[in-house]
């Protein structure tokens, strides 16, 4: 198995802001190639019965708030759509704007705009009565109905002859604070999913100063949910997370504004996921100590507060299987979490392979030997 792993890299340069290009304190010159080789490590394998069925190939890294990388697999710098893993940065204005406190929203909804929730009903209930305290309607969230990822929550839904509506949409949490940030500010709210919109361009400098980078110019495209995804190179995501574990480098405002995020992240983690879900499993059983957040196509974050680290993963074909194993693991390796905590959910170590009468065949775990010390 093809692996690169180095020590103590630079990483990520320094804050930039939109439309201007800054280097880093090292100077492009002293920076150090972190570009990695073509082919990313295999990092999940699938079994059945005693062979090896499937494999995944992943890019990943761990990085501490001053950009140093401390371990890397595969090619950093090469950009990714973080999708939905950062919703964290993407909260950051409903806090600094004022708005949160303004129309008296708390950790509740702050966790909710952080989240990629089933559509269940404690779910729905607090976009409902977070849109009721703005006054927002339905008809102004443009992000799409959604069936609930829930399955118990969508048979019912079925059984009571009602449509999934936007708040059913599992980004409506995230939603709710774009819109709550526009009518705080007096903002239009048509339209504020467009990458042109003062509620994008706004996330959008925001996610420049938390990254290090640049994005002027960077590609783009629309989410799930209708918002504009920017193209990030996975170090500089993995720099974020670090630097809402250890916020002592940003201005007063955004160390204050990512540290209240975090603590909603961790004290709900209900919210963020719900019934059977990575996110909300794996944070139920860190008690605070690690934060996580999946993304589409094969793409996660982590931040460790204890240790002011960040990790960022992308699962090369985009597998959720394989993403949920991977980040686990790159977890795992940090000893955040103690052997008694992951004893709690042994299945997002291991994910069992089942069959369709729900016999175990198989199962989804690390490639042997990865991630390595």
């Amino acid at each position: 198995m093809s692996q690169d792993h180095t020590h103590d890299h630079s990483c990520c340069g320094g804050d930039h802001h939109h439309g201007h290009s800054h280097q880093n304190s090292e100077g492009a010159e002293g920076r150090a190639d972190l570009s990695g080789p073509a082919e990313s490590p295999i990092t999940v394998e699938v079994t059945r019965g005693s062979l090896v069925e499937s494999v995944h190939r992943a890019r990943a890294c761990i990085v501490d708030a001053g950009g140093h990388v401390l371990a890397r697999w595969g090619d950093i710098d090469a950009s990714v759509y973080p999708r939905s893993a950062i919703k964290s940065l993407q909260a950051i204005p409903l806090v600094e704007s004022g708005a949160l406190d303004a129309f008296g929203l708390g950790d509740e909804e702050l966790a909710l705009a952080c989240s990629s929730h089933n559509g269940e009903a404690r779910h729905t209930e607090l976009v409902r009565s977070w849109a009721e305290r703005v006054g927002l309607t339905l008809d102004d969230y443009e992000c799409g109905a959604q069936i609930p990822y829930d399955p118990a929550t969508a048979a019912d839904l079925v059984r009571r002859g009602e449509a999934p509506t936007a708040f059913h949409n599992n980004c409506s949490g995230k939603h709710s604070g774009f819109l709550t940030t526009a009518k705080h500010r007096g903002e239009r709210l048509k339209g504020y999913v467009r990458y042109e919109h003062p509620v994008q361009q706004r996330i959008l400098g925001v996610i420049e100063q938390m990254t290090g980078q640049d994005l002027f110019g960077a590609p783009w495209g629309v989410d799930g949910c209708s918002i504009p995804t920017i193209g990030i190179p996975l170090g500089a995501i993995a720099y974020a997370m670090a630097r809402i574990a250890d916020p002592v480098d940003l201005p007063d405002a955004r160390a204050a504004a990512v540290t209240r995020i975090a603590a909603a992240w961790g004290r709900h983690p209900f919210l963020i996921g719900g019934t059977g879900t990575f996110d909300t499993a794996l944070m139920e059983a860190a008690g605070g100590a690690v934060l996580v957040k999946g993304g589409a196509e094969g793409v996660g974050c982590a931040v460790i507060p204890e240790q002011g680290i960040g990790i960022a993963l992308k699962i090369e074909d985009g597998a959720a299987r394989a993403r949920d194993v991977a980040l686990a693991a790159l977890i795992r390796s940090t000893g955040a979490l103690t052997e008694a905590q992951w004893a709690r959910v042994p299945q997002l170590l291991t994910a069992p392979l089942l069959n369709r009468a729900g016999t175990r065949v198989g199962e989804v775990r690390p490639a042997a030997g990865w991630p390595a010390a």
